[in-house]
């Protein structure tokens, strides 16, 4: 027969005294960080912002869409100013004729922030929305903010050097890791879309819109106005797309061409005002 063993007294003491850590699941950084805790955090993508959208009144947007390089006509004349070596000058001139779109962008964004805030609604309608960063992004911002409204910036956490967007309104100020969420808020909330001359990104953006409408997969209408016809004849031949069969013949007019604000600002004032107006509130 075994015999009973009796725990010492010390023993129990220190048994019983000693606490456990315990960290709650959703206080445990290194499980949220993890592979298995991605859902919950492409999840928060989706519920913190539109909080914030929801707090704010934000019913829907006007997107506006460009790279992040192209200068401000300031800078681009203290560019030429600088310039020394020929490679230089030709960067600045360059800049300088670019900073065109800067300058349009802002003064189209101020515009489109007056009207929104003169319509009689309790939310707000048409609100800017950018990227968050530098160059077109930053105007589009900027012309909003001069207007006295409020915009949104929709960052992405990416390797360059990290950029302060002062003109963004900072309630309305988002940083995303997943370029899909970040996506989806560019067209969940876009009633209209913008885009100015720019690279990968804009492109990237641009098609993908594009995409969304020619399959149907966006329901709702969606005015897009590209900025700068030189350009973008020179960057994309939508033309021959379609003779080559690779699009319709009416793909080609889902886009507005326009080297005009007050042209953009009409078209689009006039394209909202008959198909979005009375359709308040984010959709697909």
């Amino acid at each position: 027969m075994r015999s009973k063993i009796t725990p010492r007294p010390g023993n129990i003491a220190r048994m019983t005294t000693r606490k456990r850590a315990q960290t709650k699941a959703y206080e445990n950084t290194g499980f949220l960080n993890s592979r298995d805790g991605r859902a919950l955090r492409i999840l928060s993508e989706y519920l913190e912002p539109k909080s914030r959208f929801d707090l704010y009144k934000v019913d829907d947007t006007i997107v506006f869409m460009g790279s992040a390089r192209i200068k401000s006509r300031d800078h681009a004349e203290d560019m030429v100013r600088s310039a020394k070596s020929t490679q230089e000058q030709d960067r600045a001139q360059t800049a300088l004729r670019m900073s065109a779109y800067y300058e349009a962008a802002r003064s189209l964004a101020s515009r489109l922030t007056h009207w929104s805030k003169g319509l009689d609604d309790e939310e707000r309608r048409f609100v800017v929305c950018t990227g968050g960063g530098p160059g077109i992004m930053e105007a589009a911002n900027r012309g909003a903010a001069e207007a006295k409204g409020l915009n949104v910036g929709l960052t992405i956490s990416i390797p360059v050097e990290e950029f302060d967007n002062p003109y963004v309104t900072r309630e309305l100020a988002f940083h995303f890791h997943y370029f899909f969420m970040r996506k989806f808020w560019f067209a969940y909330l876009a009633k209209a879309v913008i885009v100015f001359p720019g690279g990968y990104g804009t492109l990237d953006e641009l098609f993908e819109l594009l995409t969304l409408v020619q399959t149907r997969k966006m329901s709702k209408p969606m005015p897009i106005v590209l900025f700068g016809t030189d350009y973008w004849r020179d960057v994309v031949d939508f033309d021959a797309l379609a003779r080559h069969g690779m699009i319709s013949p009416e793909d080609v007019g889902l886009v507005h061409r326009t080297d005009s604000v007050d042209d953009a600002y009409e078209w689009i004032v006039a394209q909202l005002s008959a198909k979005a107006l009375a359709k308040p509130g984010a959709t697909l």
